[in-house]
């Protein structure tokens, strides 16, 4: 069954999904293909990366509450092994990031690669705007750094993420994680392991037609 997953690597639910789909997938006895799509939760560029919590500070109405709804997340994200901390992250545009992930699917390290992005950012405060630092990460996960930077300086790949990113839009994607499951079966939010494995075991047996 392939599994598509529309999310950005700045998405809190998104990681905390990703993490739970995996629990899921771990008592799932089907075989599965994952695959990345893309999703920007805020396409406005960032011109200067300033702390995430002064961006959330003055989108939702002072710093008070967005704390609140930090450490609501973080304790919810602990509770699958997740460790974020808010104070850390820096607001940055997820464009390039996008890129970076189809060219590591290309390369057989998506997996990977969206996994080192959610920790970097939530984790380890890394500008996710920044090429540089995307392509340090590309290093570490087992890309070969010149030749990412080499990709992320040219056009190669911007007109297919912009691509992708309106057919989200147009496939009704309005928050995210959605999973999209055997191409037209949706489950949208950060739903619980069980959910996911009920949803999984259902899909396969609508497919089979048993």
């Amino acid at each position: 069954m392939e599994i598509e997953i529309y999310a950005d690597v700045v998405c809190p639910w998104c990681w905390i999904g990703k993490r739970r789909l995996e629990q899921a997938l771990a008592s799932y006895g089907g075989e599965v293909t994952v695959r990345y799509r893309p999703f920007q939760l805020d396409p406005t560029p960032v011109t200067e990366p300033k702390p995430l919590v002064e961006a959330m500070a003055a989108k939702f109405g002072g710093r008070e509450r967005a704390e609140a709804m930090f450490a609501q997340v973080t304790q919810v994200a602990a509770g699958v092994g997740l460790d974020m901390r808010f104070d850390r992250a820096v607001q940055a545009n997820t464009f390039e990031a996008h890129r970076l992930i189809r060219y590591a699917a290309e390369h057989g390290l998506a997996e990977e690669t969206v996994e080192a992005l959610y920790a970097a950012h939530f984790t380890d405060g890394v500008d996710l705007g920044s090429r540089d630092a995307l392509v340090e990460l590309a290093g570490k996960v087992g890309l070969d750094e010149t030749e990412v930077r080499d990709h992320l300086d040219s056009p190669v790949g911007r007109r297919e993420v912009a691509a992708d990113l309106t057919a989200a839009q147009q496939l009704g994607v309005s928050s995210v994680p959605t999973f999209v499951l055997a191409g037209k079966y949706a489950v949208t939010g950060a739903q619980e392991p069980e959910t996911l494995l009920a949803a999984l075991s259902e899909v396969e047996r609508r497919e089979s037609g048993a």
